[in-house]
């Protein structure tokens, strides 16, 4: 997993905290390979991987299907999770910090492990995302306890106009006495997009205000589409 890690080092992360910080999002490309994307899809049927396996229309999230990973993560999985953490947190203690949240993110991954566990939550978050066509995903924001890290990253592993279309990552942003704006991104295979859980600080005339952000997914128009989720808390039992 060294040469993952020393793709992340190599990001440029004063520009990932400026796009964070202007717009609760930022695409960064190419940080997965197009044979790690294979073999995540490819391990997609093997059952030993998963802790839940979740229909999206039974529970009205909308139509396809999920997959959360179970303890110990796959390797790749485990070695993007802690050592993107570690980037981010700077940032998320800064939106809290601005929008006068006395919590602070600890700086290594295992600690706010720890304080999710001290907290019930002992379950395995990161999850990969299947789509047919015409699925989709509803807009929702991935909590999953009282302790939750308001920045996820998500890992797109087909490819757009090819493996499928339509499918576009959808975010609204609900400014304070406003009607929500809409934004669609589109990710291309290999892409890392990092955005807000589900909210950031926007400066106002009077100091930061807090944005409420919802995420979702339009409907797939052809094709399959599949995505890796990872989530930095852990869910509750």
């Amino acid at each position: 997993m060294k040469t993952i890690v020393a793709k992340i080092d190599a990001i440029n992360w004063y520009l990932v905290t400026e796009e964070m910080h202007q717009n609760g999002y930022t695409i960064v490309p190419k940080v997965l390979s197009n044979e790690q994307c294979e073999l995540l899809k490819t391990n997609y049927n093997n059952p030993n991987l998963y802790r839940k396996t979740v229909t999206m229309e039974r529970y009205r999230f909308g139509l396809g299907e999920y997959k959360y990973f179970n303890y110990p993560l796959p390797e790749i999985i485990e070695t993007l999770r802690t050592n993107i953490y570690t980037k981010l947190v700077p940032i998320a203690n800064t939106w809290f910090k601005s929008l006068k949240m006395e919590l602070q993110f600890p700086l290594l991954h295992t600690e706010l492990l720890e304080k999710c566990l001290q907290n019930g939550q002992d379950k395995a978050t990161p999850l990969i995302l299947k789509y047919n066509k015409d699925g989709f995903n509803t807009l929702h924001q991935d909590l999953y306890g009282t302790i939750y890290f308001p920045i996820q990253i998500v890992f797109v592993l087909d490819e757009p106009d090819s493996d499928f279309t339509g499918g576009e990552f959808v975010m609204t942003q609900q400014i304070p006495r406003a009607q929500s704006k809409a934004i669609v991104l589109k990710p291309t295979k290999g892409d890392m997009l990092i955005f807000t859980t589900n909210f950031k600080p926007e400066k106002g005339s009077k100091g930061y205000y807090r944005v409420n952000m919802k995420h979702g997914v339009s409907e797939v128009k052809s094709g399959n589409r599949h995505t890796l989720g990872i989530i930095f808390h852990d869910a509750i039992s």
